[in-house]
Order: structure tokens, then C-alpha cells, then sequence
């Protein structure tokens, strides 16, 4: 079993740390907005997982990816939530996306609920956990309920870790590029390629 954790814990740091659409995510809303605001995109983020993971336990996700046509719905919704947020941020003023002063700047609480629903909406987080999961059973005749939860405990805690760490790091550069004219209009634009490319992937078959 400890052996089992370990390799699924080196296998999930390599995840985190490739580049992907959750933690290109985190590094653009921790530049535009800062660490704190990086983190809680993060916790949500990871929290959305606590339903995959018993979504994958108890079965009910093999049970929507079995429905085309519910799972198609899904990521319809998935998608075009994403395009929502690519418009607010077209429509928002770029000084305001990275300004730390700003009245009008959301609270922690908005960035979490974002990554949650960021998280529940994208079925390929459905798909990988069907997928990735079942491999690292350390004993596939025991309850596999109880393995699944563990796992995914394990999954969640180092991707946090991980992706805060990226926040954190993202964070230290914002300060840096807050004083510079310009950057703000790139890190706009960033963010909006960020979420219609997330939204691209989610209905990429």
C-alpha cells in the first residue's frame, strides 16, 4: 500500500507540474490578481475533486460517460461557462485585473467558487479520474471505495501543494509587473486565451 502512495503521489506531483489548463489557470489568475487570490482559484479547484472522487467510487461517473448524450450536455455547460468568463474579462478594464487596490477586485470566496465550478464542469477531470485511478489500486478484490477516497485524499493534497506553490510563486512576479504600463492589456488577454483554450479542450473529443 505505502509503496502503492507513493508512486501515485510522484505520479500526480509530475501531473501538477506539466503544463495543463488548471494550472495555466492558477499561474494567470495568480498574476492578475495575486497569490491569495491563486490559492483560493486552488482550493476550489481541488475541492470540485471531493465529487469526482466519489462520483468514481460509488460507480455514477461510469454511469454519465456511458450517456452521450448527458455527457455532452455537460460539457456544453462546461464550455460555454468558460466563454462567459472569457467576456467579463474582454469586458473589464485591464488596469482592473491586476490592480491590488481596486474596490471592484473579488473576494476570495469568488475566486474558490469559480474553481469549483471550473472543476465540476469539466468532464475530462471526470474522465482522467476513471482513468488514472483504477491503475493504483493496491488491491482491486478489497473495498475499493475506501481506496478511491484514499487516492483521491492523496490526490488533492499534493495537487494543492503543487499548484499553491505555482500561486505563490506567480504572486512575487505580479508585484514586479504591476509597476510596468502595458502588462496589464497582456495578462487580459492572457486570461481570456487561457479560458476559451480550457473551453476548447473540454469539447475537443
Amino acid at each position: 500500500m505505502i509503496e502503492t502512495l507513493l508512486s501515485f503521489s510522484l505520479a500526480t506531483v509530475a501531473l501538477a507540474l506539466s503544463p495543463g489548463p488548471d494550472n495555466i489557470y492558477v499561474l494567470t489568475q495568480s498574476l492578475a490578481h495575486g497569490s491569495k487570490s491563486g490559492i483560493a482559484t486552488t482550493a476550489g479547484l481541488i475541492s470540485g475533486c471531493i465529487v469526482h472522487t466519489a462520483l468514481l467510487a460509488f460507480g455514477i461517473s461510469a454511469l454519465i460517460t456511458a450517456s452521450e448524450g448527458l455527457f455532452i450536455a455537460i460539457k456544453i455547460i462546461g464550455a460555454a461557462y468558460l466563454l462567459y468568463l472569457a467576456f467579463k474579462v474582454f469586458r473589464a478594464d485591464a488596469a482592473i485585473q491586476i490592480s491590488e487596490g481596486n474596490t471592484q477586485k473579488k473576494s476570495p470566496w469568488n475566486y474558490f467558487k469559480t474553481g469549483v465550478i471550473m472543476n465540476l464542469l469539466n468532464p475530462k477531470v471526470m474522465l482522467f479520474f476513471i482513468a488514472f485511478f483504477p491503475a493504483f489500486l493496491w488491491n482491486p478484490d478489497s473495498n475499493t471505495v475506501y481506496q478511491f477516497f484514499v487516492l483521491g485524499g492523496v490526490f488533492m493534497g499534493v495537487s494543492f501543494i503543487v499548484f499553491s506553490a505555482i500561486a505563490l510563486l506567480a504572486g512575487s512576479i505580479s508585484r514586479f509587473i504591476k509597476h510596468h504600463k502595458g502588462v496589464g492589456v497582456l495578462l487580459k488577454w492572457l486570461q481570456i486565451i487561457v479560458f476559451v483554450g480550457i473551453a476548447v479542450f473540454i469539447l475537443i473529443p
